[in-house]
Parts: structure tokens; C-alpha cells; sequence
């Protein structure tokens, strides 16, 4: 889930930001503690979206930055566990697919793919339903669920598709389209 999350710190200016005006020196600073990296109570830290507050400098003793007590805000994407995402396939291997849905990689593993006994075709590079046919392939669009998450040692999102409404956005168009079809046939 994307989120504006308001945070309190305290921000060293190296002396060669110090020709630049303090709300820049500030920002760029904020830009390179914080963008890109991953925190255990807000997720995914993407941009320094606005400063609100920055009081007065001061220096500490053997150190040549400028510390600024920030208010400011940073966006963010936090994943929850049992949220549904939307994601592109970025890779397929013989365990499972990769699907990159907001600023991470999560992985389907291939028996959370479909209700069917999924096989890997490596000259192909894809994963087929054995009964249904079906193809889940690179640059395929899907749906899935979080089922787990973990942002220990390197971060990682466990995800399945083998619940309703969920898999390959085609498949999903397909299974609607032959139930409207059934309703014309029930009507008639």
C-alpha cells in the first residue's frame, strides 16, 4: 500500500552542500538518507515528497556537517500481508514466476500458480496448466495476494494466485466472458 508518512529526524549538510540554500542542502540530504532504501515500520522509502519544518543548525565537535532537527514527509509502499497487487511478470523459472508489483519483486512459487499441476517450460520460458492449458509467461499482467513478507536480510514477498478472481489478467477475461456467455444461454 502507498503512504505519506510524516517523519521527525535529524539531518547532517555536508560543508560542500553549504554553498546552497538551506531548504536544497536539506532536501538533497533527505534525498540521499532516505530514498531507495527499506525501513522495518514504513516499507519501501521512494521520495522526499516535502519538507515542513527545519529549525535552527547546529554543529557538533569533530564533525564539519551542519545537523538539522526535520519535520518532513516521504512516500512510501508498505506491503501487507493478505493485500491484493497487481503486478507484471518479470521473470519465470523452474520453481516459480517473479512478479513486480510497486517498488518490489515478489515470487508465486509454481504451486501457488493455478489449481492444476503447473510444469515449467524452459525453451519457452513459461509455466503450463497441465489440465487448463494455461500459459503464464514474461510481461503477462496479473493479480495476486501477499502471503507473506519479510524484510530481514534481503526483502522478499511471498504471493500466491490460486484463489478466485486472482491469476493472469486473461485468464480472468476469459473466465468472465464464458460466464457472461452461460447467462445469455440460461436466458434463452
Amino acid at each position: 500500500m502507498y503512504q505519506i508518512v510524516t517523519v521527525e529526524d535529524e539531518i547532517p549538510v555536508p560543508p560542500e552542500k553549504l554553498n546552497l540554500e538551506v531548504k536544497e542542502a536539506v532536501r538533497e540530504s533527505l534525498e540521499e538518507k532516505f530514498e531507495g532504501n527499506i525501513n522495518n515500520d514504513i516499507g519501501v522509502i521512494l521520495a522526499v515528497i516535502e519538507i515542513d519544518e527545519i529549525k535552527e543548525g547546529f554543529i557538533l565537535p569533530g564533525d564539519p556537517s551542519v545537523h538539522y532537527p526535520v519535520r518532513f514527509k516521504l512516500l512510501t509502499w508498505m506491503p501487507k500481508d493478505r493485500e491484493i497487487v497487481e503486478g507484471e511478470i518479470v521473470d519465470i523459472t523452474e520453481f516459480g514466476a517473479f512478479v513486480r508489483c510497486g517498488p518490489l519483486d515478489g515470487l508465486v512459487h509454481i504451486s501457488q500458480v493455478m489449481d492444476d499441476y503447473v510444469s515449467y517450460d524452459e525453451k519457452n520460458s513459461q509455466l503450463v496448466g497441465k489440465k487448463t492449458r494455461k500459459v503464464l509467461k514474461e510481461g503477462d499482467k496479473v493479480r495476486a495476494r501477499i502471503i507473506s513478507i519479510s524484510f530481514k536480510e534481503q526483502s522478499k514477498l511471498g504471493l500466491t494466485m490460486r484463489q478466485p478472481l486472482l491469476g493472469s489478467l486473461k485468464w480472468l477475461a476469459e473466465e468472465t466472458k464464458e460466464v457472461k456467455e452461460e447467462k445469455k444461454k440460461k436466458k434463452k
